[in-house]
């Protein structure tokens, strides 16, 4: 354990604290959800929240950040685990496509994801967003090539958004089949 006061336990309280903001802002959304709700999830107090982060705009923004790093990281463990670059285009998104899927199953990510477009409007958080998307888009870029391959994964994605949270997976109707490919 870090010394009280280091550098390095206040990078892991932050780090609990975004863990947590993730998955408060997944059930609640940015304005939903509490700055105390936040800080009890993560066993802090509420003016250590603010000492961590300075408002809950700057707050939201880390943890979109945080959860295009875990994107990111996602991405590059498939693209690792599929083999060299470049690979046919349908490969490619293939790969893509399931990294996606695998790390949307964390249904507190995928709410996350949903409510950080919702709150764009938010100035720091629309530029988090913003840049989020513009990390994907370059990662994705590399793996896939094609600016219209992209637009397929996005595409893609986002469809992948609605069949989880729909958990369409599960339901035995026509359209239901139809929406997530079965």
């Amino acid at each position: 354990m870090p010394a009280p006061g280091s550098s390095e336990k206040s990078d892991q309280r932050r780090q609990v604290v975004l863990d947590a903001a993730v998955t408060c802002f997944a059930r609640k959304g940015f304005y939903g959800t509490t700055t105390n709700e936040i800080a009890e999830r993560a066993g802090i107090s509420q003016p250590y929240v603010y000492r961590l982060f300075a408002n809950k705009q700057t707050l939201f923004a880390h943890a979109v950040f945080h959860v295009s790093e875990l994107m990111a990281n996602t991405l590059a463990a498939y693209v690792a685990e599929a083999g060299p670059i470049p690979q046919p285009p349908e490969v490619a998104l293939r790969t893509a496509r399931s990294a996606y899927s695998a790390l949307i199953q964390d249904r507190d990510v995928l709410r996350f994801l949903m409510h950080a477009n919702c709150a764009a409007d938010e100035p720091l958080v629309g530029d988090a967003v913003r840049w989020c998307y513009a990390k994907q888009v370059e990662l994705v870029s590399k793996l896939v090539g094609s600016d219209e391959a992209v637009r397929q994964w996005f595409g893609a994605g986002m469809l992948e958004n609605v069949t989880t949270a729909l958990g369409l997976a599960d339901i035995d109707e026509p359209w239901a089949h139809t929406l997530s490919g079965r």
